[in-house]
């Protein structure tokens, strides 16, 4: 005779819904993708999007349109959840860079500040040595 199956118990905590008023935008544009990041003042991560997570593949992700839709998908999200004003960071020299920044203001949010976090090395890594024929 087969057992008689029980529902089980949830053990931890309910999942709150989050809400935030002001938060940072992150935005990464590489050569290949660019990825949108919303996070709360604390710099816990609520919601993201990227432009292959937005069905873009292969040269098509690096295009400031695929931005452009990441972005305006990460930021339909972060409205959802209450976000109003946003400090933007951008890091990297893709093209996607101004793009995303427009979706985020298109999509109501408002820009309080815009920020290159880009890495410059002051003469950091030693390049490799010249190629010989």
């Amino acid at each position: 005779m087969a057992k008689k199956k029980t529902a089980r118990r949830r053990t931890g905590k309910k999942r709150e819904k989050r809400t935030l008023t002001a938060g940072v935008v992150s935005i990464q544009a590489t050569y290949h993708n660019t990825i949108i990041t919303f996070a709360d003042p604390a710099g816990n991560v609520v919601c993201w999007a990227s432009a292959g997570s937005q069905g873009f593949r292969g040269s098509r992700k690096q295009t400031p349109f695929a931005a452009q839709q990441a972005a305006g998908a990460a930021s339909r999200e972060a409205r959802a959840l209450g976000c109003t004003h946003v400090d933007v960071k951008v890091k990297g020299p893709g093209a996607g860079r101004e793009a995303a920044i427009r979706a985020v203001a298109a999509a109501g949010i408002e820009v309080k500040s815009i920020k290159d976090v880009t890495p410059i090395p002051h003469n950091g890594c030693r390049p490799p040595k010249k190629r010989r024929n």
